[in-house]
């Protein structure tokens, strides 16, 4: 999915386009598969989460009786004036089809790899959905190589710019 800037209307919602991002997940983790799935919220969470006020960065997607949750994974209370309460660290069921959900706590309960949450995005149609990342944890050489990697980038393409 290419990233798109989100599309914000005048009263300020994002409509579609990405809501919130875990930027660190590439970086501490290295991606081997991604899937997208559903999540349950609630009409206060949505409204949230269209102002693009949420955080991602110490989320999690774990196995709760079966079922794909998502954890601690920070949606900040609607101020619109609007009553209803939620937990805003609380456990949010992701929606998945069965097949994906067996290979998923597969990959966490055999291989021992970790199911993170790389973004929250609405689709065209006004959905809210979650990238899941299958991915395995990297050493702290892995980071420092993956950073020389990333500057030797900027640098050459600094290089052809220049030209």
């Amino acid at each position: 999915m290419a990233t798109e800037a989100p599309s914000k209307s005048k009263s300020g919602y994002i409509s579609h386009g990405i809501a919130a991002q875990n930027r660190k997940a590439r970086f501490d983790y290295k991606i081997l598969s991604t899937v997208e799935a559903g999540i349950v919220l609630k009409g206060v969470e949505v409204k949230s989460l269209r102002l693009g006020r949420a955080t991602l960065s110490e989320a999690w997607a774990g196995e709760r009786n079966g079922e794909l949750f998502l954890f601690n994974a920070y949606i900040p209370e609607y101020q619109g004036g609007v009553l209803s309460r939620f937990d805003v660290r609380g456990a949010r069921k992701l929606l998945v089809k069965k097949k994906e959900r067996g290979v998923l706590i597969g990959a966490m309960a055999r291989d021992g790899h970790t199911v993170v949450p790389l973004d929250i995005h609405f689709n065209p149609r006004g959905l809210a959905k979650v990238t899941l990342g299958v991915a395995e944890g990297r050493q702290k050489h892995d980071k420092r190589h993956a950073i020389a990697a990333r500057d030797w980038q900027r640098d050459k393409a600094r290089l052809l710019r220049a030209k």
